[in-house]
């Protein structure tokens, strides 16, 4: 189970990288739940990365736009990320998200097959009007992608837990693996969170809010809890 870190600049990646993170994922809160962050800054975090370092890109909480979309993936995927999480924020069914999917798979994968694919959703879904994640891993495996991610949508403080129950959230991770899928679980999760999550054996837990000074998503990481984090994994 890898510990990923989101950040928004080189200096958050300094202290995220001391405290142990395992993925680097680049993101910009003030543009959503999986914002997306500028091209210059995902250059310079790329440039402070150790080479065993993998680093992940937030293309943002993206419209029911195939086009659109593939095209700002293809311009991710010249900045080297080894993963792209693309977030279903417009999606409203399994055949949209299918259809955005397969676009970006096919734009990245002609440009560089190594990049792996992250089709993203989110617990509280019915807020947001998109996709119920519990169809995530059928749109990723009949798209192409690598893997899928469940975060929250919104970020007014709820968490995970507050819109999937453990058994739900144990058949998401089940079912992902059982499609050969890479798993990733986020969603203002808290240290008690992980510890609960860690039964389910998914391969990433994501964290932000967790990582910062005063566990606020919108304020700067802080090597001290990334540090506390990490241990939980170990």
């Amino acid at each position: 189970m890898k510990l990923l870190v989101s950040v928004v600049d080189a200096d958050e990646t300094i202290d995220a990288l001391k405290g142990g993170a395992d993925i680097i994922d680049v993101k910009n809160p003030r543009e959503g739940s999986l914002g997306a962050n500028f091209p210059w800054i995902i250059n310079e975090i790329k440039q402070a990365l150790p080479d065993d370092i993998e680093m992940s890109c937030a293309l943002g909480d993206v419209p029911y736009l195939p086009g659109t979309v593939s095209l700002a993936a293809l311009g991710c995927a010249s900045l080297g990320p080894d993963y792209i999480k693309v977030g279903l924020y417009g999606t409203k069914n399994q055949g949209e998200a299918s259809e955005v999917m397969r676009a970006v798979v096919r734009s990245v994968g002609n440009f560089n097959d190594e990049i792996s694919i992250i089709a993203s959703g989110y617990a509280d879904f019915r807020r947001v009007g998109s996709l119920d994640p519990m169809l995530l891993p059928e749109v990723a495996s009949e798209s192409g992608c690598e893997g899928i991610l469940v975060d929250t949508g919104i970020k007014d403080g709820k968490r995970l837990f507050d819109f999937m129950s453990l058994e739900k959230i144990r058949d998401f991770t089940e079912c992902g693996h059982g499609f050969g899928l890479l798993v990733a679980l986020a969603g203002s999760l808290k240290s008690e969170d992980i510890l609960l999550l860690r039964e389910m054996k998914p391969d990433v837990i994501g964290v932000r809010g967790a990582a910062c000074e005063h566990h606020d998503r919108k304020g700067r990481i802080s090597l001290e809890r990334v540090t506390e984090l990490k241990k939980i994994f170990r």
